[in-house]
């Protein structure tokens, strides 16, 4: 498990929910098709991780 990772993926969510919520407030569809693109990038971070946790296990 990377705990480096999983905060890179954090932020990154984090990141793309702020873009989101900008893009929602200012009426800028692309800010908030980013931000909404960020987010689904840190889900896959975060699943890859688990994956990596998984095997580990399996391993060990």
């Amino acid at each position: 498990m990377s705990i480096e990772k999983r905060v890179e993926a954090t932020a990154k969510n984090i990141e793309g929910k702020v873009q989101e919520a900008v893009g929602e407030v200012t009426g800028n569809p692309e800010d908030k098709n980013e931000g909404q693109a960020k987010q689904a990038e840190s889900q896959v971070l975060h699943t890859i991780e688990n994956i990596k946790d998984e095997v580990k296990k399996i391993i060990d």
